[in-house]
């Protein structure tokens, strides 16, 4: 499932006072939105303490007041943007790609040299992550317990480079060499209990349909339909999309990956032998190092660096494809320019969690062009910003951007995009009126 928000409910003007019977305020439009400037005709002069005590009470001077409704800005306008960008927490937010632009046309700006690959950076790449992943094993054998948590974090994020360094095998990026590409995928996935081919038959699909309804196979909009269905099932999900969600590609990497049904018949044979490699790195690994260090090493050593792992694949999905500005669209107003520059979010991290993840959330020349190597991708961004940057999404990852992402990206709506959990089940919705409260709003 994947996720999208609505912007709509967002900006308001705050709580509205009834005004008193001789200074009441009558719009000139029925306009529901926008803000009301106030014209005071008649206003009363300053009287002095004498001449006020000779007033009758009863005597009241009217003051008139004429309001003038301002309009909102427009939807795509510059200042409507900004105004987003300070509420999702975005550096900037892109001008609405126009319909005429394709995908090629965006493709054939980019400098041919990005897309070479450079078997030396390719193989540097692989030297930081095994280097990075050895580094986070020591620390973890080695520093006293109060420090395992940032061991824990340095080597889930390192090993995360490995997942990076598949994902670009998978796009055939990483070699000219297809079967060295084959070869280096599965064994990078294979600490992480990834089965190489069918994440790779389902990213394809990913990058094929991009933000597109029902057919993306990363996340998805709840389904109101879904949403609706169970008690249960909405309990879980509002979990599942709310305070579990920076670990919820677990759950998609168990229900999307080890089934055979999900996969065509030409890919079946394939999909046999990577769930045949994680089979046996499971039977082989994980007796050997419970033989070496216990369950307490297993623990120490694989779960929680795995547990960091997935931390950083949810979180990075979601950052790339989850604003409540980004829509899904049905296949039928699915537009490919529109979805890969438009619905494609670049974030910047610290700069350890970019070497030690190849640059993989320079993500926008990504999705123009999958067969771009990771360490092409920043010249790849600095072209695409020369050429089309008033149509890109950035931001640098703030505690802002994720609030918004878990407290209200959660089911589809087709012109808000998307209505938080507790708009629709208010009286289910504690997980996240507990985020909105506990999560900090710093952008």
């Amino acid at each position: 499932m994947a996720c999208r928000i609505a912007h709509s409910s967002f900006l308001f003007l705050g709580p509205q006072k009834r005004p008193t019977e001789g200074n009441r305020i009558f719009p000139q439009s029925s306009a529901s939105s926008g803000a009301y400037l106030l014209k005071w005709e008649g206003l009363p002069q300053r009287r002095s303490k004498q001449n006020q005590s000779l007033i009758s009470f009863r005597k009241h001077k009217v003051v008139k007041a004429v309001a003038v409704s301002v309009a909102p800005p427009p939807a795509d306008s510059a200042e409507h943007r900004q105004q987003l960008c300070q509420e999702y927490g975005f550096r900037q937010i892109g001008e609405t790609l126009p319909d005429n632009v394709t995908l090629r046309n965006i493709i054939d700006t980019l400098p041919k040299k990005v897309f070479e690959i450079d078997d030396v950076k390719a193989w540097k790449s692989v030297l930081v992550s095994v280097t990075s992943y050895a580094l986070g094993i020591f620390m973890i054998a080695k520093v006293p317990w109060y420090l395992l948590p940032l061991a824990w974090a340095w080597t889930g994020t390192a090993v995360t480079g490995f997942f990076v360094i598949g994902h670009d095998c998978a796009h055939k990026s990483f070699s000219r060499n297809k079967l060295v590409e084959d070869i280096v995928g599965t064994l990078a996935f294979l600490p992480l209990i990834y089965p190489y081919e069918p994440w790779r038959y389902k990213h394809d699909r990913h990058h094929a349909k991009t933000n597109m309804l029902v057919e993306d196979t990363a996340w998805q909009p709840v389904d109101p339909e879904e949403f609706d269905s169970s008690p249960v099932l909405r309990k879980a999900i509002i979990y599942g999309y709310g305070p579990f969600r920076p670990w919820m590609s677990i759950a998609h990497w168990l229900i999307c990956h080890f089934d055979l049904k999900k996969f065509r018949p030409n890919e079946v044979n394939r999909v046999k032998i990577s769930l045949a490699c994680v089979f046996a790195f499971m039977a082989i690994g994980w007796p050997l190092i419970i033989y070496k260090t216990g369950i307490m090493g297993w623990i120490k050593f694989w779960l929680m660096p795995w547990l960091g792992y997935h931390f950083w694949m949810s979180t990075f999905t979601m950052v790339h494809h989850t604003a409540p500005h980004i829509p899904f669209k049905s296949s039928e107003e699915w537009n490919a320019a529109q979805a890969q520059l438009n619905g494609t979010v670049h974030c910047d991290y610290p700069s350890w969690i970019e070497v030690l993840c190849h640059d993989i959330n320079v993500h926008i020349p990504h999705h123009i062009s999958p067969r771009i190597p990771s360490y092409n991708l920043r010249a790849a961004h600095q072209s695409l910003q020369e050429n089309w940057g008033k149509y890109m999404n950035e931001a640098t990852w703030n505690w802002r951007l994720m609030k918004t992402i878990l407290t209200v990206c959660h089911v589809y709506h087709k012109e808000q995009n998307y209505i938080a959990f507790d708009e629709l089940a208010p009286e289910d919705s504690q997980p996240i009126t507990f985020l909105k409260r506990v999560m900090p709003d710093y952008a």
